[in-house]
């Protein structure tokens, strides 16, 4: 396996692999991960589908790109932004039919709709009950930029160990720019600083869309519908076999020398307890871990359980019998034990059955909530909520079931260990009407209306409690992610966001997931294509040199504030500079 870069490979379709006819693969987990598998097994590596087999411990596939309409409501448990630059992600969309476009790929449905209607935000911040923040768009990091700048030229290797609140200042932490960032992305401060210094240099290019999230893009339905739906097409017009409610138990690993030989699968199915016996040929790709396992859902009345002490699920406890047999198998117990109580656990599905509350996000959209197009562009943070809320509103309908005035509303509280400013309790402790009470209450809904505004037939609210959501941001060192394909591994790779691609990649992102798949298929088929390397943005002078005009709230130069000596320096600097490309190249980047 290696990478490319450009479109010369991007384009091309790779000789098929010998001997791939006499191969079969065993997929553990129907998530983005392994579906994705499926796809480069079937296009790249050109195995017959009828020896390609899924196995998933729940009733449909999708993992954690889900959308559904449960008996409590309309339910999704999170969103997932993307970009232009998930090579990966849009490689194997483009190989994906479009359920709604005949004729075309998915990724030209996913293109037209972002071309006609592209994403931006009107309003990020709010607070005061509803009220937009003055300094929204401003990042407000005044002398906390070096902070930024210093950390991504320390090595990761210097990093370990270190969480995101051990190496910034306090006055970081009061800044609009970490309440973007920490709100975006689902960041705590004892996070890990490795992860945090990884997403600000993979996402470097993308420095003036923070703010708005002109950065982003959106599909156009729930994740479920828009992206899992057109993949699962795919795979079963190409014969593959999904053999659904399949947990598999464990995979026994032989090690003969220095090789690593998957020789047995173990899976219980409806309680029935078999075995599948593997060969050499036999190729298995297995998800690790999971950030919704043990989910568990309130209602509009009922609370959501929580769990009072660590719990885990088919794909934790897989990867722990799995980890038990090598140590090159990762240590599953950094991400799913000691987990800190302030963080984030609850997400919310609020739908608003009629018009009545509509004014009150439109005024901050400054969009219909009934046009089809773009409302809230991404989150909308409330800075002065105990719990942090943030809230979002993506294209109607969200799920085609929809009914014409049906609103669906995502929300989700950064803190889970502090009591609301309207309602004196956790977000864990509160059931679906309590989590909208406490909205609406920040949206600047009338007191005396609260609870009538959030009670049906007005709304509906579905709290989903999620122990392990954040557990991909954990304070790691090497070794604890399990490579993608481990050291004299013949037959077994790892999947997902808990598998260490050896990539520059981050996690917590489809385009990690959909990576992992290709680098497993690409290495143990021996597929000859290069996996698209990651975008090079960190690397190009232009984006560091716009990096530093918008880390300055786009200020040049002379405007942002140096000490003495530093200005002096850039004063001689300029002179010498004159007439050059470099002078070119900071006009260019505004800063002068």
């Amino acid at each position: 396996m290696y990478y490319s870069n450009g479109n010369y490979e991007a384009f091309a379709h790779p000789q098929k692999p010998a001997g791939v006819d006499g191969k079969s693969a065993y997929i553990v987990g129907g998530g983005l991960a392994g579906l994705a598998a499926a796809v480069f097994l079937v296009r790249d590596a050109q195995m017959p589908g009828k020896q390609i087999h899924v196995l998933e411990a729940e009733s449909k596939a999708g993992g954690s790109l889900d959308g559904d309409k449960l008996p409590q409501g309309f339910v999704v448990r999170g969103g997932r932004e993307m970009e232009d630059h998930f090579e990966c992600l849009w490689d194997l969309y483009r190989s994906i039919p479009s359920l709604e476009h005949p004729g075309v790929s998915y990724l030209d449905e996913y293109y037209w709709l972002d071309k006609a209607d592209p994403n931006r935000s009107n309003c990020r911040l709010i607070h005061h009950r509803g009220n937009q923040v003055p300094s929204d768009g401003q990042y407000g990091l005044g002398k906390t930029k070096n902070e930024i700048v210093k950390l991504i030229l320390t090595p990761e290797s210097e990093l370990v160990g270190k969480t995101i609140g051990d190496y910034f200042s306090p006055a970081f932490f009061e800044t609009n720019f970490w309440i973007y960032w920490s709100t975006m992305f689902a960041f705590e401060k004892w996070h890990s600083l490795i992860e945090m210094r990884r997403y600000a240099m993979r996402f470097i290019h993308h420095i003036d869309g923070l703010p708005d999230f002109s950065a982003l893009k959106f599909n156009k339905y729930n994740q479920y519908e828009s992206m899992v739906k057109p993949v699962l097409a795919y795979l079963q017009d190409h014969g593959v076999e999904f053999d659904y409610d399949t947990q598999v138990d464990n995979i026994v690993v032989d090690h003969v020398g220095a090789e690593k030989i998957a020789k047995r699968l173990e899976i219980t199915t409806a309680g029935h307890q078999s075995v599948i016996e593997l060969s050499r040929n036999s190729l298995v790709f297995v998800t690790v871990g999971s950030i919704t396992a043990s989910s568990t859902y309130g209602s509009q009345t009922q609370v959501a359980p929580i769990a009072t002490k660590p719990v885990t699920g088919a794909a934790w406890e897989l990867w722990q019998k799995l980890a038990a047999q090598d140590t090159a198998f990762g240590h599953p117990e950094v991400f799913s034990q000691h987990l800190p109580a302030r963080s984030w656990v609850i997400s919310a599905t609020m739908t608003l059955n009629n018009r009545k509350l509509a004014p009150y996000f439109e005024r901050l959209t400054q969009r219909s909530l009934y046009d089809g197009k773009v409302n809230t562009g991404g989150i909308i943070t409330v800075t002065d909520s105990n719990w942090r809320l943030s809230f979002t509103i993506h294209r109607q309908p969200h799920f085609k079931s929809q009914n014409a005035d049906e609103i669906v509303v995502w929300i989700y509280a950064l803190y889970s260990d502090t009591k609301g400013n309207y309602i004196q309790k956790p977000v864990t402790a509160c059931n679906g009407q309590e989590i909208a009470e406490e909205l609406l209450y920040h949206l600047g809904v009338p007191q005396s209306q609260l609870v009538a505004a959030s009670s049906q037939p007005n709304m509906n609210t579905v709290p989903v409690y999620m122990p392990y959501v954040t557990s991909y941001f954990m304070l790691r060192k090497p070794g604890d992610r399990p490579d993608v394909v481990p050291k004299g591994s013949v037959n077994l790779a790892f999947l997902g966001n808990f598998a260490e691609s050896p990539s520059r990649d981050t996690v917590f992102t489809t385009e990690y997931s959909v990576r992992t798949a290709m680098e497993a298929v690409y290495t143990l088929l021996e597929v000859d294509r290069g996996v698209p390397e990651v975008f090079d943005s960190i690397y190009d002078i232009r984006q560091l040199l716009r990096a530093v005009y918008y880390l300055g709230d786009q200020q040049s130069l002379k405007q942002q504030h140096l000490p003495l000596p530093k200005r002096l320096a850039l004063n001689a600097g300029l002179k010498k500079i004159k007439k050059t490309w470099i002078e070119e190249l900071l006009q260019e980047a505004k800063l002068l």
